[in-house]
């Protein structure tokens, strides 16, 4: 049975909101909630960006039984992965095991700030797979010393780790990507129905949750909903290979300014009706998905939970 979970896009909602948020979910029985782990907005006009860590805390502090996750992490440049393993491992004792780390390549807008420069999509993935592999090994608690090509670990150690690590799943926007998390014996995670991304995973040994991220915009008419898209979620119909490549986020408003109501439409679903919002989830479990995130977009965040409450639990329950 698919499991469901709950987009704390930190983009769009401060941490006092997120927290708030994460609490409303476990109560009206979302399974997970996934956070956006960012250090700029997509777009200017979202208007915010925490420190996604300090809020999981938080969260985990606040919850009771809702899983966690990043959706996702890139621990190569912004972070080094030794810290992602210490982090990462601190949150899965606070939370006592919900906790799933969620890694990627990056986007150039999070991953730029630091100054190492952005490299191509290949160089990328080969740094997340060695990255995998330091964080692995220090969770296994014992004294890591790392001399790869691309980071270096001196006498490191984790003095706090959980007896059980907590599983990773790892983005995939093409089957290169896809095929790395099989290898890894990782999960899986996806913003697209797309079943070879699964068959790549599967066939390349991948095991564990399937996740992907269904964006939905929910309000009482369906203008005031593609209007809401419009404004907050312009940005994703971009495609990942310009997405990961954009330094700013007055770069993606340019590049985002001629999306039109109608290429909302097409890519959103958008409105009150709820069967159009459980036709979007369905092409992501006919793909092969079995954990789909729900991201509402818009600040209205206790009447999408509502929705999902009263209108979409009910109906993807029978699915």
């Amino acid at each position: 049975m698919p499991s469901y979970g709950y987009k704390l896009m930190s983009e769009e909602h401060g941490p006092l909101d997120l927290v708030r948020n994460a609490a409303r979910a476990e109560e009206v029985g979302f399974d997970f909630v996934a956070i956006s782990d960012h250090y700029h907005p997509w777009l200017a006009s979202q208007g915010h960006s925490p420190a996604a860590w300090t809020v999981l805390g938080a969260i985990a502090a606040r919850t009771q039984r809702v899983g966690l996750v990043t959706a996702v992490t890139c621990p190569t440049l912004r972070y080094h992965p030794a810290t992602i393993a210490q982090s990462a491992a601190t949150l899965a004792l606070l939370c006592q095991g919900r906790f799933t780390l969620g890694l990627g390549a990056g986007e150039n807008l999070n991953e730029h700030v630091v100054g190492h420069g952005w490299p191509d999509p290949r160089e990328r993935q080969d740094m997340l797979d060695e990255a995998i592999d330091v964080i692995n090994r220090l969770w296994e608690g014992s004294e890591v010393s790392h001399r790869g090509e691309y980071y270096t670990v001196d006498r490191a150690k984790l003095w706090d780790v959980p007896a059980e690590s907590p599983p990773i799943a790892i983005a995939a926007g093409g089957l290169r990507a896809a095929r790395i998390a099989g290898e890894n014996s990782a999960g899986l995670f996806a913003t697209e129905p797309r079943a070879e991304l699964v068959k790549a995973w599967s066939e390349a040994g991948g095991t564990g949750p399937r996740y992907a991220e269904v964006g939905l915009s929910w309000a009482q008419d369906e203008a005031t909903a593609v209007r809401v898209a419009r404004e907050r979620m312009r940005f994703s119909l971009l495609g990942w290979k310009v997405m990961a490549e954009l330094p700013t986020s007055q770069s993606f408003e340019a590049a985002a300014q001629f999306i039109r109501d109608d290429d909302v439409r097409e890519h959103v679903a958008c409105g009150p009706d709820p069967e159009r919002h459980v036709a979007a989830v369905r092409k992501y479990l006919d793909a092969g998905f079995d954990h789909i995130v729900l991201l509402g977009a818009g600040a209205d965040q206790l009447g999408f939970l509502g929705f999902w409450h009263k209108e979409l639990k009910p109906r993807l329950a029978k699915l």
